[in-house]
């Protein structure tokens, strides 16, 4: 079992993920991690598959998110899910905030905390 844990926001990484896109990886647990993203507007997440489930919100901003050809618009407030093994990619519209929740674990963000 995943220890409690509280994470001071000063104390977090911050990673570039792509050109305008920092990722910070705010905790993982034994069967999710939760991250935030920010973009810049006009920048990409390119289009890349994995095999986790990904939930998300718009917490600042306007994207563009392709998921499996289907595109739609997410402002402020808006939610999307992502089944595992869907190629999917997202365009700043605004400058935007994302938090992201990932299931199973996203090892390859462990190492950020």
């Amino acid at each position: 079992m995943a220890d409690p844990t509280i994470r001071l926001a000063g104390n977090i990484k911050a990673v570039d993920a792509f050109p305008g896109v920092v990722r910070r990886t705010l905790a993982s647990g034994d069967r999710l991690t939760m991250v935030r993203i920010d973009i810049q507007v006009g920048h990409v997440v390119p289009k890349h598959v994995h095999p986790h489930e990904q939930a998300g919100t718009v917490i600042a901003g306007r994207i563009r998110i392709e998921i499996d050809g289907q595109q739609s618009i997410c402002d402020e407030g808006d939610v999307y899910l992502i089944p595992g093994d869907l190629e999917h990619e997202v365009t700043a519209l605004e400058p935007t905030t994302l938090i992201e929740v990932f299931s199973p674990v996203r090892e390859d963000f462990v190492p950020d905390l």
